[in-house]
């Protein structure tokens, strides 16, 4: 597939960027030595550059990498040093994403626990008021709070939904949802799609811009071990590509997180990760 020079900068290229932060963590830490994890395994030589659409991602000036973010109040990156106040590294992640977006580029952060999408999604919000969130999941993440916090990995979304960032949340892959998270659900309109209702390929239509949240837990723990809370029949790899191809809408950003190399098995997770990112870039570069 040629991908056009005029198009690209109408959309804004995509540019990757790595936050390596795990301090919300409920169970294991690990998540926040993802980043680099991922990237390893987007370059290395097993496979090559092309998309199951067409794109090769590996041609030059189709996407960016901007590097890891750097959170200057903690002691250290990755699994050490993350005692630290999650607002002052929240406030971190929302500028530089809104930087990222104020040169007119779409960032697709690599992870990280989920708790960074809340600062990510606040930065997007700004642009696109309007936005869709295509959620994939193995849990809802819509706790008003858990184990004494509201900012916990599995609370972004309920943060999201309340503060009215997004016009639509809708969740894919979910096989874990509770009566409180049920009621926030309904609560906030939440379109909730689990795992044995599947497959929700008519669902994901964005009228507008669109953002794809992917925790790696959605899939089956047969396809990526390398997750801190590994939830049995979940998606395979071929249904979450499938699903991610049949995403209708102006793709605005991404992110990839909850992938721990510390459970990982053989780089196994790490390999489906960099799978997963290469076809979301292959579907916001061809769109």
């Amino acid at each position: 597939m040629i991908v056009s020079n005029t198009i690209m900068k109408k959309l804004g290229i995509p540019v990757l960027v790595g936050i390596p932060f795990d301090g919300q963590s409920s169970y294991l830490r690990g998540a926040g030595d993802a980043p680099s994890k991922i990237r390893e395994a987007l370059r290395c030589d097993a496979s090559n550059s092309w998309s199951e659409l067409g794109v090769d991602t590996g041609m030059s000036g189709v996407y960016e990498d901007s590097g890891d973010l750097a959170f200057h109040e903690t002691a250290g990156s990755g699994t050490s040093g993350q005692e630290e106040n999650p607002r002052q590294v929240f406030t971190a992640i929302e500028k530089g994403i809104s930087a990222l977006l104020e040169q007119g580029k779409r960032p697709v952060s690599l992870g990280g626990d989920h708790s960074i999408t809340y600062p990510i999604v606040k930065a997007f919000a700004r642009r696109y008021p309007e936005l869709t969130i295509f959620h994939f999941d193995a849990h809802p993440d819509l706790y008003d709070e858990f184990e004494g916090s509201r900012l916990s990995h599995a609370c972004p979304f309920a943060r999201i939904m309340e503060a009215g960032l997004a016009k639509r949340l809708v969740q894919v892959g979910i096989r874990t949802i509770n009566r409180h998270q049920r009621e926030q659900a309904q609560r906030y309109g939440v379109e909730v799609f689990e795992m044995k209702r599947l497959p929700a390929y008519e669902k994901l239509n964005a009228a507008g811009p669109a953002y794809i949240s992917f925790d790696m837990d959605v899939l089956d723990p047969a396809f990526a071990p390398g997750v801190s809370h590994r939830e049995p029949g979940g998606m395979s790899v071929r249904e979450a590509i499938a699903h991610v191809e049949a995403i209708k809408g102006e793709i605005v950003g991404a992110d990839i997180v909850e992938y721990n190399p510390v459970r990982d098995v053989d780089g196994m997770s790490a390999t489906v990760a960099a799978k997963i990112l290469k076809e979301i870039l292959g579907k916001m570069i061809a769109k």
